[in-house]
C-alpha cells in the first residue's frame, strides 16, 4: 500500500495536483454517439442508459504527471499487463452490465442484479455453478440483499422499488418497499428485523416487510450512492461527498456527518467489522481508511489504487474478509487486491481482466471470493465492442497468505 496522504495539509504539491474527471457517456437512440458534455446528476429523469453510464463509474482520469501515479507495491509484484487467469466462471453469464453481487449469509446460494432487469441465483458447490431461479424487475436492478436466516432476496432498482422474493420457499416476489427516485442500496438489518432502502430521491427508509409504509423516513443530505450496516453502524455516502454516520440504537438521528476524505465523487463504502470506522472508495482510483472517534483521528489515511501509468480508474467495490478482517478492492481497471488497513499493506494484487469490475463479495467464509466483469463504459461509447463486451461472474478462492494480516513493514518512513 502506497504510503497514506496528509489528511492535515491543506495544500498540494505540484506532483500531487488531483486531474479532474473526464466522464464519456453511453450513446441513446436519434442522438450523436458520444456528448462532451458531462450529464448533471441532479437531472430529475436521466435515460436508463445515461443512469447506467453514471452508476457504474464511467470514469477515466489521467494524471498530468507522467508515471507519476504509478503504484509502488509492496507484495512485490511490478505492474502487470493483461494477462489470462483461470478462475471459476459461473454460468449462464448475464444479458447486460452487472450492478451487485451478495452471498447468502447460510450457504453458498450467489444472487446477482443486472441491468437487463434481471436478479439471478446460482448454488456454488465445489468450483462449480448451477442456475437456480431468477426474477425481473421491471427497469435495471441497482441492488441486492439477504435476509439473515438465508431465505429471502431483496433486491432494488430503477423502477423505484425493492422486491422481496422467498428463494428457498419458491414463494413469488413481492414489492415491498417504494421510493420516488431508483433505489441505490439496501442493507437487511437483522437486530431490528428492518430492511433499510437508499435512494436518488435523497431519503432512508426503514421498512418492516409486513407493512406498506416505511417505518421512519430520513432525509438524506443528497442522493445516496452507496450505505454499508454492520449494527450498530451504518455507512451512507451520498452525492456531494457527504458522509453520513448513524447509530442504529437511534435511527431517526444522525450520528455524525462529514465531508468524505476524498476529493471526488463517492463510488462505495465499507463499515469496519469492529464497527470503528469505514472505508469509502471514489471515482478517482483512491481509498480513504477514516475512523469515528475523532480521538482515533492519527490513523486516518488514504492511498491510492485501481491505477496504471497515467490512467487512472475508478474503485468500485469494497469488502471485507469474513474472517480476517483485511478488505479487497475492485475497479474499472480490470483488477482486484486484496489489503491489510492495520499494517498499510497490499497483501497480494492480480493480474488485470480484460474489461472492468463493477461489483465483488465474499462468501460467508471468505473462501470465495466473487467479480463480476463487464464494461462500464469508462471508456465511453466509441470503444464499446458488443462483439467483446460479454458480461461475466468469476470465482476466486483466496488462499490464506493471500488475506491474512501482515506485520508492517518498515520503510524508514515516519
Amino acid at each position: 500500500m502506497e504510503a497514506p496522504d496528509d489528511a492535515t495539509s491543506t495544500t498540494l504539491r505540484a506532483s500531487d495536483a488531483r486531474p479532474k474527471p473526464i466522464i464519456s457517456h453511453r450513446p441513446l437512440p436519434l442522438q450523436p454517439a458520444s456528448s462532451s458534455k458531462p450529464h448533471d446528476l441532479r437531472e430529475p429523469s436521466l435515460p436508463h442508459r445515461e443512469l447506467e453510464n453514471l452508476l457504474l463509474g464511467a470514469t477515466r482520469i489521467r494524471s498530468p504527471i507522467p508515471g507519476g501515479d504509478r503504484i509502488r507495491r509492496r507484495d512485490g509484484n511490478s505492474n502487470q499487463p493483461y494477462l489470462k487467469r483461470k478462475p471459476e466462471q459461473v454460468l449462464p453469464n448475464p444479458g447486460d452490465s452487472l450492478s451487485s453481487l451478495s452471498f447468502s449469509p447460510k450457504s453458498n446460494l450467489l444472487v446477482a442484479t443486472s441491468w437487463d432487469n434481471q436478479v439471478r441465483c446460482w448454488e456454488i458447490a465445489n468450483g462449480t455453478s448451477q442456475a437456480k431461479a431468477s426474477i425481473s424487475h421491471d427497469q435495471p436492478v441497482l441492488c441486492s440483499a439477504w435476509k439473515d436466516d438465508g431465505t429471502t432476496v431483496f433486491s432494488g432498482g430503477c423502477d423505484k422499488q425493492v422486491k422481496m422474493w422467498p428463494l428457498l420457499s419458491g414463494g413469488q416476489a413481492q414489492t415491498v418497499a417504494m421510493h420516488d427516485a431508483p433505489v441505490k442500496d439496501i442493507a437487511w438489518i437483522s437486530q431490528m428485523n428492518l430492511l433499510v432502502s437508499g435512494s436518488w430521491d435523497k431519503t432512508l427508509r426503514y421498512w418492516d416487510t409486513r407493512q406498506a409504509n416505511p417505518a421512519h423516513v430520513q432525509q438524506l443530505p443528497d442522493r445516496c450512492y452507496s450505505l454499508a450496516v454492520n449494527y450498530p453502524l451504518m455507512i451512507v455516502g451520498t452525492a456531494d461527498r457527504h458522509i453520513v454516520i448513524f447509530n442504529l440504537q437511534s435511527p431517526q438521528t444522525e450520528f455524525k456527518r462529514i465531508q468524505s476524505p476524498l476529493k471526488y465523487q463517492t463510488r462505495c463504502v465499507a463499515a469496519f467489522p469492529d464497527q470503528q470506522g469505514f472505508l469509502v472508495g471514489s471515482i478517482e482510483g483512491r481509498v480513504g481508511v477514516h475512523h469515528i472517534d475523532d480521538a482515533q483521528s492519527s490513523k486516518n489515511f488514504t492511498f491510492k489504487c485501481h491505477r496504471e501509468g497515467n490512467d487512472i480508474f475508478s474503485v468500485n467495490s469494497l469488502n471485507f474478509h469474513p474472517v480476517h478482517h483485511t478488505f479487497a478492492t475492485a475497479g474499472s481497471d480490470g483488477a482486484f487486491n486484496f489489503w491489510d488497513k492495520d499494517s498499510k499493506q497490499r497483501l497480494k494484487a492480480f493480474s488485470r481482466c480484460p474489461q472492468p469490475i463493477s461489483c465483488s463479495t465474499f462468501n460467508n467464509d471468505g473462501s470465495i471470493f466473487a467479480y463480476g466483469v463487464c464494461y462500464d463504459w469508462s471508456r465511453g461509447a466509441e470503444n464499446h465492442n458488443p462483439a467483446t463486451a460479454k458480461t461475466s461472474i468469476y470465482l476466486h478462492s483466496p488462499q490464506e497468505a493471500e488475506v491474512k494480516g501482515k506485520p508492517r513493514i518498515a520503510t524508514g518512513r515516519k
